[in-house]
């Protein structure tokens, strides 16, 4: 049995004052409609973007099965070029192909150098700028990423967070999102960012039997709509059908906060990451303890932890 499961509510023609006065800091994803996004929601189709994308190379992830997983690889990165990965990944079958001619492809657009470059996709794909509007609900200077996603009909991406808010905006086809909470952290067996449930419809409660605890925030999206997907809330897609997107990723916390190195938008802030290896280091001190007591004083530092740092403000 999965637990309890709620709608994502949907605000239609929503100003920018209303979402930053009164949505946004409720810090709960939201759906939104009729956004002018621009020609994007009627121009991009298989054709346009494989006119206009041109031959640049992009690097994919190819997977001979519908459900990513991020833990164990269970796909093959790849290099295509922008038209032929926006042909391919617009077919069920492939006439050519990787793996198997019923393969998956997924596209997260990278920067010029990953490494030290964010994705924008007014700079990756310049020709299609004019097609796109961002939706103007954060101030330019907190901008971080535009990030371009295509993906295969059916792939499920693997559950995770990201440290920065951000918009999905589903320019076309259709997807399913699944949300959920900060607070259920503990019931989702994360491994760093992802969690390691994968068939999160039909869970192995044997092996995750607390993820059936963990409340579920669905919504559909159809071409047009906008997700506001806060900071830490974990996410798992689905594509129902071939379809593209972009999100636009904007920092919502002083710059300092996060870390310098980070192109993607998903690196703990550098405080978190200390307090992480302060904790590894005082765990090391407690294995110095015979079992008896390591598992006593080990206890009453989780209870110093909830006492000193859980909120009592989120439900």
């Amino acid at each position: 049995m999965v637990g309890h499961r709620f709608s994502v509510p949907r605000f239609e023609g929503v100003s920018q004052e209303q979402f930053i006065e009164h949505l946004y800091p409720q810090r709960k994803p939201l759906v939104l409609e009729g956004i002018d996004l621009g020609a994007c929601t009627s121009k991009w189709t298989v054709d346009y973007l494989s006119q206009i994308g041109g031959r640049k190379e992009v690097k994919i992830h190819v997977a001979a099965v519908a459900q990513m997983d991020f833990i164990s690889k269970n796909f093959v990165y790849r290099t295509l070029p922008f038209d032929k990965l926006v042909q391919r990944a617009a077919e069920e079958k492939h006439t050519e192909f990787f793996i198997s001619e019923d393969e998956k492809y997924y596209l997260r657009s990278l920067g010029e150098d990953p490494r030290k470059d964010v994705a924008d996709i007014r700079k990756q794909f310049p020709l299609l700028e004019g097609d796109i509007k961002f939706p103007k609900f954060f101030k330019e200077e907190q901008f971080f990423s535009s990030v371009f996603r295509i993906s295969s009909p059916g792939l499920q991406l693997w559950t995770h967070y990201d440290v920065m808010d951000n918009f999905l905006i589903q320019v076309t086809g259709k997807k399913r999102v699944v949300l959920f909470s900060p607070r259920d952290a503990q019931y989702l067996y994360l491994s760093g960012s992802k969690s390691q449930v994968l068939n999160i419809d039909n869970p192995d409660l044997a092996k995750y039997p607390l993820f059936s605890k963990a409340r579920r925030y669905e919504c559909s999206l159809k071409a047009g709509d906008v997700l506001f997907i806060p900071a830490l809330w974990f996410h798992n897609v689905i594509s129902e059908e071939f379809g593209v997107g972009v999100n636009v990723f904007w920092k919502h916390l002083p710059s300092e906060c996060y870390d310098k190195t980070d192109t993607y938008g998903n690196k703990d802030l550098t405080a978190a990451s200390r307090a992480v290896q302060i904790l590894d280091r005082a765990l090391k001190t407690l294995a110095e303890l015979p079992e008896e007591y390591r598992d006593f004083y080990a206890r009453r530092m989780v209870l110093h932890i909830q006492d000193k740092a859980y909120s009592k403000n989120f439900e």
